[in-house]
C-alpha cells in the first residue's frame, strides 16, 4: 500500500511501462488469439487494460479522459498501444492533481467491502499485472516473442549472450 502520491507515481510508471512494454509487442495477427473458446482473445485483454484504468479511475473519484470507442476492440494493435500509452500518461497526472497523501488514507466502497483510496490505486496497478501476464502466455500461444518483464524473457537470455534457464 502507498502512504503517498508520490509512492504511487512511482510504482505506476514503472508498471505501466513495463505494461507498454509488453503492448508494443503485439502484432494485429495475434490478437484474435483466444484464451479458450469462447473466451477473451489477446485483443480484447490488451483493450480492457487501456478502457480499464480511466473507468476505474473515474470511479473512484480520479477525473481523467476516457477511452473514446470503447465498445469494440481495434484491429491495430499500435491502436491499442497507442491508446495505453496515453491512458497511462493521463492516470499518473490525473491521480498527481486530484489526489493527495491524505485523500490516500479517505475509505470509500470497492466493490462492496471499504477501502482506502491506496489500497484502490494498489489494486488497480494489480488489475494491470494480472492481465498482463495473460497476455504473455496468450503472446507465446501466438508466436511472439515475449517481452522480458521482471526479468529476460526466453528470447532475451540469447541476447545477453547466455542460455535459458533449463525447465
Amino acid at each position: 500500500m502507498f502512504s503517498t502520491v508520490q509512492e504511487f507515481q512511482e510504482e505506476w510508471l514503472q508498471e505501466a511501462a513495463l505494461t507498454q512494454k509488453v503492448l508494443d509487442a503485439l502484432v494485429d495477427a495475434a490478437l484474435h488469439q483466444p484464451v479458450s473458446a469462447g473466451g477473451r482473445t489477446l485483443g480484447r485483454i490488451a483493450w480492457h487494460i487501456a478502457m480499464s484504468v480511466p473507468q476505474f479511475l473515474n470511479r473512484f473519484g480520479v477525473p481523467t479522459p476516457m477511452v473514446q470507442e470503447a465498445d469494440g476492440v481495434p484491429s491495430s494493435a499500435q491502436e491499442i498501444a497507442n491508446t495505453f500509452r496515453s491512458v497511462a500518461a493521463n492516470a499518473a497526472t490525473a491521480v498527481r492533481e486530484h489526489w493527495t497523501d491524505v485523500t490516500l488514507t479517505q475509505v470509500q466502497d470497492f466493490f462492496g467491502r471499504e477501502a482506502p483510496n491506496a489500497v484502490i490505486l494498489s489494486q488497480l496497478i494489480k488489475h494491470i499485472v494480472h492481465h498482463r501476464g495473460q497476455m504473455t502466455v496468450l503472446m507465446r500461444q501466438a508466436g511472439l516473442n515475449v517481452p522480458g518483464v521482471y526479468g529476460p524473457s526466453k528470447e532475451e537470455w540469447s541476447r545477453l549472450g547466455q542460455n535459458p534457464p533449463a525447465i
